[in-house]
């Protein structure tokens, strides 16, 4: 079971920092469209709608990352005065009973919001029609990077209540 989790770990550590550099990619675009509005006195047709496009991916890529490293708001302030038995109970509940449900609508309408969208092949409405259902599947690998993440986290939960029950 450990080594589940600690292959989970490493997906997500190399996904994440695979993914990180998106921010630089969004900047340069930020600047060039910055640069084009201030020397020519014209925004470029397609920086917008891609920049818009590129952050919302960058976001939703590196929230599983972000899980890993204890990155996102906990409510860890009662929490932490409890045990670790007590700890790891109340962790796996909140799992199970909130976030495993979450993640698993996530998944099941983030895939017909991208199935709809790939089917209908849409694009944005801007000048230049970029395609919007790679945007869309993002929203399943999220969801999937995000509940692998969850799985690791519940192991350990686990764990860490037989090691306290056998102890």
């Amino acid at each position: 079971m450990n080594a589940i989790a600690k292959a989970i770990d490493t997906f997500n550590e190399c996904f994440g920092r695979l993914v990180a550099p998106l921010l630089a990619v969004i900047t340069v675009i930020v600047i060039y469209d910055i640069a084009m509005r201030f020397f020519l006195g014209r925004p470029s047709d397609w920086a917008f709608d891609i920049t818009k496009m590129l952050f919302g991916a960058h976001f939703m890529l590196m929230a599983a990352y972000g899980l890993r490293h204890h990155a996102h708001v906990e409510v860890d302030v009662l929490k932490r005065l409890l045990s670790r038995r007590k700890q790891a109970a109340v962790e796996l509940l909140g799992y199970l009973i909130f976030f495993v449900p979450f993640i698993w609508m996530l998944l099941t309408y983030g895939w017909s919001f991208f199935e709809r969208s790939f089917s209908r092949s849409e694009t944005t409405y801007g000048m230049i029609a970029i395609p919007v259902y790679p945007v869309k599947a993002v929203i399943v690998v999220a969801a999937v990077c995000l509940l692998l993440q969850a799985i690791a986290i519940v192991i350990r939960a686990v764990q860490e209540l037989r090691k306290e029950a056998s102890a």
